[in-house]
């Protein structure tokens, strides 16, 4: 018996420059698409898409820094997700980072991607165990 997820991933090219690895989850039932960020020390949605998703979503601001976020201050916003899914693996009462991912979206309608519902960073990567295989195409998470 297997210990580990396989989610099968995309590499997304863009256009020529480099790749970024999209893997399918669910967030409350609904299909979203997440960008695996290996830079990215917490895992962040954007707060206008995260909405679509749940209702009444309540953001709080906190003190800390986030590095790898790009945010300038120490002040950062989260909100609960009561469960979600990266591929099979489920995710329960995760404490989410909020943060415009506009451009990025942006970027990815411009040439031709899929919209990006938030970014897997590094907390939920090294919590899960991830490992990236190119060759297979399948990102490993052990619950």
């Amino acid at each position: 018996m297997r210990r580990y997820i396989e989610v099968p991933l995309q590499l997304l090219d863009l256009e020529g420059d480099g790749f970024h690895i999209m893997v399918k989850g669910m967030i409350h039932g609904k299909e979203a698409f997440f960008i695996i960020d290996t830079g990215a020390s917490r895992s962040v949605f954007d707060p206008k898409t995260i909405s679509t998703f749940i209702d009444d979503v309540q953001f709080e601001k906190k003190e800390g820094l986030s590095a790898g976020l790009g945010i300038s201050d120490s002040e950062i916003i989260t909100f609960k997700i009561e469960s979600f899914f990266i591929g099979d693996l489920k995710i329960q009462n995760y404490e989410a980072a909020a943060m415009d991912l506009e451009i990025v979206d942006d970027m990815y309608g411009k040439v031709g991607l899929p919209h990006i519902d938030g970014l897997i960073g590094g907390d939920l990567l090294k919590r899960y165990k991830a490992v990236i295989n190119y060759r297979s195409k399948k990102l490993r998470l052990t619950p």
